[in-house]
């Protein structure tokens, strides 16, 4: 086979494909014309196989069933587009048009010189004969954990929970995280890196990403903030630890929440000491006139996509708020969780920039890259902003201080701008493919917050508890949170569905096996 337009890593790819083993015997060569369909050692492909003009297709549910049954385990590289299609003796395009389709999945992903590689499998998948339609899917034999107890350890209980397709909120897609980008900065900043660079750093994180968190805030939400204001944090988790046990010692023992309002922040909140009453939130977001009558001395909200119903704080709403804090001293906490995830409507600006000195503003990369970094912001009023750069020095010394410099180099360089167009794009279509699910297979549920975010909430009348058709359906192999987890006052039962880390076709089949359990 003529490998001369291969580079060295194609070559060494296709060789290690196509090596025969013992296990393997070698097959007979067949006699075939010039345009004939041919085998490949890779995988033991046979165009011949491909139905009339349907050659893509069976590629692309060949390579499918390759990854679900393991023979194309996570980390393995597949060969060239065009040795493939050599060997085959198709078009590149077939080829290239199957990797394509596999990639859009979330199976696999381009690595430039590196070839392309598997990089996600789906959970608990075996080797089956032929692809099951959705209606053919078996229940989970596991059975299902008690979702009714929002207790501390249900985070704990729903991740280990056994699913075939995981629709939980909150979930980027992972299998697009830049590795390679990642990659290259680190080797730039251990290149550049002095030895005193790898001792301990400053507690409110390193210049160089104060200053790239800075400048992304300008470009992206319009805070004109100094690097000095900045305190980098591991994650909002610890920017809302550290407020807590900062505005316990200043004498603030309650901090408002939007009801519905984020379970995992009250937790939080509630660890740290704070009293966490309710405000409602209704189609124009939180409502002022509620918060004012409750007359606590501080309020979370969510107000660029609250969080879970993905409403935006409106505009009289917001004027009225900042009013309110600024003749009240009212403290407001702005937790811009995942802001720069829209595809329906323009930004919506911070709440930051119009009052600096009464809002605290908490921003993180876990819904732009991973949560696993660990890696977020925190930009507090001057009266509490060295307490807060205390309290952070005395939790942990300061965020490991290579990835802060790897991550400010992904900013700097435009990596991560370049990162959010690729995501926002692929996000755009998963929401589209669940919003038509939603309308198609569940035609009594009415869905929010869809225009933005990673997830949309779904209602619904049912005399059954939300709880009872999470579990359902979790018995059913699809994992969902139940909305009912995330209010503090009796309302409507309904679901939060994630749609950014999960291929369309799982969408598509999840949304039917929850349709079988509603």
């Amino acid at each position: 086979m003529d490998r001369s337009n291969e580079s060295p890593s194609e070559r060494s790819i296709t060789s290690a494909a196509t090596a025969p083993t013992s296990a393997v015997t070698a097959p007979t060569p067949q006699a075939t014309g010039p345009h004939s369909p041919g085998t490949a050692d890779f995988l033991q492909l046979d165009a011949a196989d491909a139905p009339p003009g349907g050659l893509a297709d069976w590629l692309t549910r060949e390579l499918r069933r390759a990854v679900a049954d393991g023979r194309l385990p996570v980390g393995s590289r597949l060969p060239a587009t065009r040795a493939l299609a050599t060997e085959l003796r198709v078009s590149r395009g077939v080829v290239t048009e199957a990797y394509r389709r596999l990639t859009e999945d979330g199976r696999l992903a381009g690595r430039g010189r590196g070839g392309t590689v598997v990089v996600a499998a789906p959970a608990g998948a075996t080797a089956v004969p032929r692809p099951a339609p959705a209606s053919a899917a078996p229940p989970s034999t596991a059975p299902a954990p008690a979702l009714s107890a929002a207790t501390p350890d249900i985070w704990d209980v729903i991740r280990n929970a056994p699913a075939r397709i995981d629709l939980s909120p909150g979930r980027p897609d992972l299998t697009a995280f830049p590795r390679t980008a990642w990659l290259r900065a680190e080797r730039a900043v251990l290149g550049d890196l002095p030895s005193a660079g790898l001792g301990y750093g400053d507690p409110r994180g390193t210049p160089e990403l104060r200053r790239a968190v800075a400048t992304w805030l300008a470009l992206n939400r319009g805070i004109s903030a100094d690097p000095d204001e900045i305190l980098i944090v591991a994650g909002t988790a610890q920017a809302l630890d550290l407020t807590a046990r900062v505005l316990r010692a200043d004498g603030i023992s309650t901090m408002a929440m939007e009801d519905p309002g984020s379970l995992g922040v009250r937790q939080h909140l509630q660890a740290g000491g704070l009293t966490t009453p309710p405000v409602p939130v209704d189609a124009e977001g939180l409502r002022v006139d509620a918060l004012r009558d409750l007359g606590a001395p501080a309020v979370l909200l969510t107000p660029a996509h609250q969080f879970p119903m993905g409403v935006v704080l409106a505009g009289g709403r917001r004027r009225e708020l900042l009013r309110w804090a600024a003749d009240s001293g009212v403290l407001v906490f702005e937790d811009d969780y995942d802001a720069e995830h829209r595809y329906d409507r323009p930004p919506v600006p911070a709440l930051r920039p119009m009052l600096p000195e009464r809002v605290l503003y908490a921003g993180s990369v876990s819904k732009l890259l991973a949560p696993a970094l660990r890696v977020g912001w925190l930009l507090a009023p001057p009266k509490y902003r060295d307490a807060l750069i205390e309290a952070k020095r005395f939790a942990d010394l300061g965020n490991a201080t290579l990835p802060q410099l790897v991550l400010a180099r992904l900013l700097e360089s435009g990596a991560l701008e370049r990162h959010l167009r690729l995501v926002r794009g692929r996000h755009r279509r998963r929401r589209d493919a669940m919003v038509t699910a939603v309308r198609t297979q569940l035609p009594g549920a009415t869905v929010h917050g869809a225009a933005a975010g990673l997830h949309v909430t779904i209602t619904f009348d049912s005399t059954r508890p939300d709880t009872e058709l999470a579990a359902a359906a979790l018995e059913r192999g699809v994992k969902t949170h139940p909305l009912s987890w995330h209010t503090q006052r009796p309302g409507a039962p309904g679901l939060l569905l994630g749609y950014a880390a999960t291929p369309t076709a799982a969408i598509t089949e999840g949304i039917g096996l929850l349709g079988k359990a509603l």
